[in-house]
């Protein structure tokens, strides 16, 4: 028989808070580098948004198995953390490490062989498909850092230093949006390389950010990489473990980034102007966005940390409606946000054409929707994987994504040729997609009582 504790622990929003805001400001960042470079690039004209489009809808299905199997590693580092098991640490630490190196290697030799057909396939002209391929050949250092930066990333949040990765991206932004003035236009004596420099400044930046926190590694936790012995008796042993807990987790981030990528492939078959438009407003719903996720993956992390203590069912109900209260409040911010966005969009962007900023004033009923229904599937889902829900949570986003999203997007784009307006709105239909599912599986409620990770 299973007996709870007699006092109530029920973490504050204060703590939630704690551990969300630099999850946040971490993700923006990260997010960021599309949203500057489309801004820096914005001036040279519709062409050279199409360019960046192009670009970092490839670009992006590397990207995000990075923040997949990264994701996975933070869990993996936290329970090793928590265990205070510093073989089970070093073992995830390096495990991740090897994880992340190895599929960007093999993603980037796909990439080398399969990005030059794609980019003649799907870019709009000669120019278009000649700077898609010079931007890509540089940001092919960013991708690689990004392999080694978000496995150190995902180390020190799981150990609950949220605010080391922040303060990394912190200093590489700055870096990022100097670099790339002064390339784009050639201020100072440079050479003008406009697209192209903005692959330079992003080059440069994720070599600060990850520079930063490999130096921290090596001067805070030198001695941890010389602890004797592995989680599992051996290295190859302790990868495959950590292959086999990473796999589902990965593939719901995975499946996620990658159907977002794919409909950008598929966005990009658009006339220019409306290329232009999603190019433009799509970075901004990530970045955005990252409020109401970030907030779900701390409440998600303290439903986990409450699970493991067997914290009594009647007090994570009390916790989590508290939670999602805060959630709805975020989504109305997030909400606040994008219209501030839209409505300003004629001075962001004032040298792109009346048709495109029209585009994107048509984006805003749909975005003023979408934080709600968004925030709330999130703490579903980050509090069933809490739970041990995971495979249930994978089928969720892989089936509303490849079943419904992506299959739309080609019907409404390659063949229904609907107005862009159209195609923007299945991001709110997805949400509405998933929001059965996951509201009634929580409050069947088999994740209150489920055992701690072994």
């Amino acid at each position: 028989m299973t007996h709870f504790p007699l006092t109530r622990d029920i973490p504050s929003t204060r703590a939630v808070f704690n551990l969300a805001w630099p999850l946040t400001f971490k993700a923006i960042m990260l997010h960021g580098i599309v949203v500057i470079d489309a801004w820096l690039v914005s001036s040279l004209g519709e062409p050279a948004v199409a360019v960046l489009g192009l670009s970092a809808s490839i670009a992006g299905l590397l990207l995000g198995l990075i923040v997949a199997f990264s994701n996975a590693t933070q869990i993996r580092i936290a329970q090793a953390f928590g265990s205070g098991d510093r073989g089970f640490l070093k073992s995830a630490l390096l495990a991740g490490l090897t994880i992340n190196v190895s599929v960007i290697l093999a993603g980037l030799a796909v990439l080398a062989l399969a990005a030059g057909p794609a980019i003649e396939a799907l870019a709009h002209d000669a120019w278009i498909a000649d700077q898609a391929r010079r931007y890509l050949s540089v940001f092919a250092v960013v991708i690689l850092a990004e392999a080694v930066g978000q496995c150190l990333t995902g180390f020190f949040n799981g150990c609950g230093d949220t605010r080391l990765p922040a303060l990394s991206y912190g200093l590489a932004v700055p870096v990022n949006i100097a670099t790339s003035v002064i390339l784009i236009h050639g201020h100072f004596g440079a050479p003008a390389l406009g697209v192209l420099g903005a692959a330079l400044g992003s080059a440069l930046a994720s070599m600060v950010q990850v520079g930063f926190l490999a130096v921290v590694l090596l001067r805070t936790r030198r001695d941890l990489l010389r602890t004797p012995g592995w989680r599992n008796g051996s290295f190859s042993a302790s990868l495959r473990r950590h292959l086999v807990f990473a796999l589902p987790i990965a593939a719901t981030f995975a499946s996620a980034t990658i159907a977002l990528h794919v409909c950008g492939l598929i966005y990009a078959t658009l006339p220019v102007n409306q290329f232009a438009a999603m190019t433009i407003i799509m970075p901004w719903v990530q970045v955005a966005g990252t409020v109401g996720m970030c907030w779900a993956q701390a409440t998600g992390i303290m439903v986990g940390q409450m699970l493991g203590r067997q914290t009594p069912p009647e007090d994570l109900e009390v916790f989590l409606a508290a939670a999602w209260r805060v959630a709805l409040l975020a989504a109305a911010l997030v909400a606040t946000f994008y219209a501030g966005v839209i409505l300003a969009s004629p001075w962001l962007y004032a040298d792109l054409s009346r048709e495109t900023q029209m585009t994107l004033l048509g984006f805003l009923p749909i975005l003023l929707v979408l934080p709600f229904p968004k925030g709330s599937n999130a703490i579903c889902g980050n509090t069933l994987r809490a739970g041990g829900d995971t495979v249930y949570v994978m089928h969720i986003f892989i089936w509303s994504q490849w079943l419904f999203r992506v299959p739309a997007t080609a019907l409404m784009v390659l063949w229904l040729d609907l107005p862009v307006i159209w195609i923007f709105s299945l991001l709110l239909l997805e949400e509405l997609v998933k929001f059965p599912p996951f509201h009634l599986r929580l409050l069947k409620g088999t994740w209150k009582t489920a055992p701690p990770e072994p």
